[in-house]
């Protein structure tokens, strides 16, 4: 049952940590719904989960990530805004990421112990579909990565940092953030998923050092191997289809969705079987 449980659960992360839909909700959801002991796999399925989202993302932007880390060494030089393209998304990266820092190092916790219900992601799917549907008919999602300013990717780091909370969606609300800022949904997205890159190695590193202290066991790295290849396939062919569809297609069908999942939701909970 335990492999079984890490292919659907490995399948529900590698689709849900880069689509709008909020992976946290959906995993709460998912082990709610059916039943399943949030700690019936362990710590090591956790980590595998992140090193395989983390992994997705390497593979498919790794010609970025390697300009990004040649851009590295003169991240804190002269001058104050480099003019290279890889160098200024770097600056932007890291401007981005302080949000999210912060709010792990003050709040990360205490959302953990009091947030993370299926009611709060139920609530959270709802509130961020409302306001897709709204920055799809009111922004001016016009404008290029290259337009992006240093107080539009601390924005959108604060955005990022407000996906903390199940239902949020860390790529829903930094594309969001992004599209009511002028950019196009693409270019959004692919900014949100080059400054996902930091939180999601803190969040692997951050649930794999006990677990690099207390070590794993033979069943411990079956289960790892399972989570982390699930999730790496299938965010890898994610992160693919989202940036395709998002050239030509509005976030609309991904906030009806979100509204749909929290109806059911909410039905299954108030019958009592929740």
């Amino acid at each position: 049952m335990a492999y079984f449980q890490a292919v659907i659960l490995g399948v529900v992360q590698g689709l849900t940590e880069f689509l709008p839909v909020s992976s946290s909700a959906h995993l709460i959801l998912a082990r709610a719904l059916l039943g399943w002991d949030a700690d019936e796999l362990g710590l090591a399925f956790d980590v595998a989960c992140h090193v395989g989202t983390l992994g997705a993302v390497v593979a498919y932007f790794w010609t970025d990530l390697v300009g990004l880390a040649g851009a590295a060494p003169g991240l804190f030089r002269a001058p104050v805004w480099p003019a290279d393209a890889a160098g200024r998304r770097l600056r932007l990266i890291a401007i981005g990421t302080v949000p999210v820092v912060i709010a792990g190092l003050l709040v990360a916790g205490a959302i953990e112990d009091t947030l993370r219900t299926p009611w709060v992601a139920v609530v959270m799917l709802v509130a961020v579909a409302v306001l897709f549907l709204l920055v799809e008919r009111t922004g001016r999602a016009m404008r290029g990565e290259d337009a992006m300013t240093p107080a539009a990717a601390f924005a959108i780091g604060v955005a990022q940092a407000a996906a903390l909370v199940p239902g949020v969606s860390r790529s829903g609300a930094t594309i969001t953030t992004g599209m009511g800022l002028g950019l196009r949904r693409e270019a959004a997205a692919r900014f949100s998923f080059l400054l996902g890159v930091p939180a999601i190695v803190a969040a692997a590193a951050h649930e794999g050092l006990p677990l690099l202290r207390s070590g794993m066991g033979a069943e411990q790295a079956r289960l790892f191997l399972i989570g982390m290849g699930v999730s790496a396939v299938v965010g890898y062919a994610t992160i693919r289809f989202l940036l395709k569809y998002l050239v030509s297609h509005s976030l609309a069908p991904f906030a009806w969705y979100r509204i749909a999942l929290a109806a059911v939701a909410a039905v299954w909970l108030l019958s009592g079987r929740g």
